[in-house]
């Protein structure tokens, strides 16, 4: 039987060898954005590092490494070290998309530890407002009166408004030509030229065309109203029962990172959406809070792959 000064002596280096997780964070943190300073997901993750610097007390940096549609930020978290310093601004394409697309060196399933979804936000079915459709059935039936020749934007191959236009041509039995575009901007500047009639858009880059009688929407794409056009109805309310496409952003660590600093985290976001600032800030760039748990978002991972993998197989969209 081991004596009482023994057992102490092996119970004190059991407790040494033990991190101290409580001490998490001891310095900063960094948050990796896949895209470019300026954008949507830049923003989302600088508001959202700014609420986690208050929470953690401890400064949360915003990293941007744009590259490979994502691939390369992805990439370089999953292979990071799991100890909490390192976090994923983790967006539906590199999570369900991308690895579909083109060769990526991770897994979006087993080499992530996911912590909470941040916002989402629907896409927009755009036209220009000099088009004479006022509704979802008017471009189904002039689609359908000119089979093969109606061109709808995107802003580029495999992206989310290209596989959302995709998936609503098949469910509606559409045919139709697919015009990519390097980015939104130059997608939108060409619906609103009259040079492509139609263009499955994020929410947030419509408002401002909407708002000024630009384009108008004439339908949204999640599976409730946009709340920045609560008069538009969804795909689905307009005949096409259980059409439903979003993109999100959220926080995501490398595998193994333990779960006590994951659930610290999302304990985190789950304040935030709660929060009207953090809120007022987010609808400012046209999303909405979600702040799931670990578990959920890890759920919607798989389910999203399954959706947009089938997505990519149908479009027959190729990224080399």
């Amino acid at each position: 039987m081991m004596s009482p000064i023994r057992s102490l002596a092996a119970l004190a280096a059991l407790l040494a060898a033990t991190p101290v997780l409580a001490a998490w964070p001891e310095r900063s943190v960094t948050l990796v954005v896949p895209f470019a300073a300026g954008g949507n997901t830049d923003s989302i993750a600088r508001i959202t590092a700014e609420w986690l610097t208050a929470q953690l007390k401890q400064t949360v940096v915003v990293d941007n490494r744009p590259g490979a549609n994502g691939a390369i930020a992805a990439e370089h978290v999953a292979r990071a070290k799991p100890d909490g310093y390192t976090l994923f601004m983790a967006t539906l394409p590199q999570m369900a998309i991308v690895p579909h697309l083109q060769k990526v060196r991770y897994d979006a399933v087993k080499d992530f530890a996911p912590v909470s979804i941040v916002a989402t936000n629907e896409f927009a079915l755009a036209v220009a407002a000099n088009m004479p459709a006022k509704s979802l059935q008017d471009v189904v039936a002039h689609v359908k009166n000119h089979p093969g020749t109606v061109a709808y934007a995107s802003a580029g191959t495999g992206s989310v408004s290209h596989l959302t236009m995709a998936m609503f041509t098949k469910t509606a039995g559409l045919s139709m030509i697919h015009a990519p575009y390097k980015g939104g901007a130059p997608a939108l500047a060409d619906v609103l030229g009259g040079q492509v009639p139609f263009y499955f858009g994020n929410v947030a880059e419509i408002i401002p065309y909407a708002q000024s009688s630009k384009l108008k929407v004439l339908a949204v794409s999640g599976p409730k109203r946009a709340p920045e056009f609560p008069n538009v109805p969804t795909v689905a309310e307009q005949g096409y029962p259980g059409f439903s496409t979003q993109t999100w952003n959220g926080v995501a660590a490398p595998a193994a990172t333990p779960p006590e600093i994951v659930r610290q985290l999302a304990d985190s976001i789950a304040l935030a959406v709660k929060d009207k600032t953090f809120v007022a800030k987010l609808a400012a760039i046209g999303v909405e809070p979600l702040g799931n748990t670990p578990a959920e978002f890890s759920q919607k991972i798989v389910t999203d792959n399954q959706q947009w993998a089938a997505a990519v197989k149908d479009s027959g969209a190729v990224l080399q």
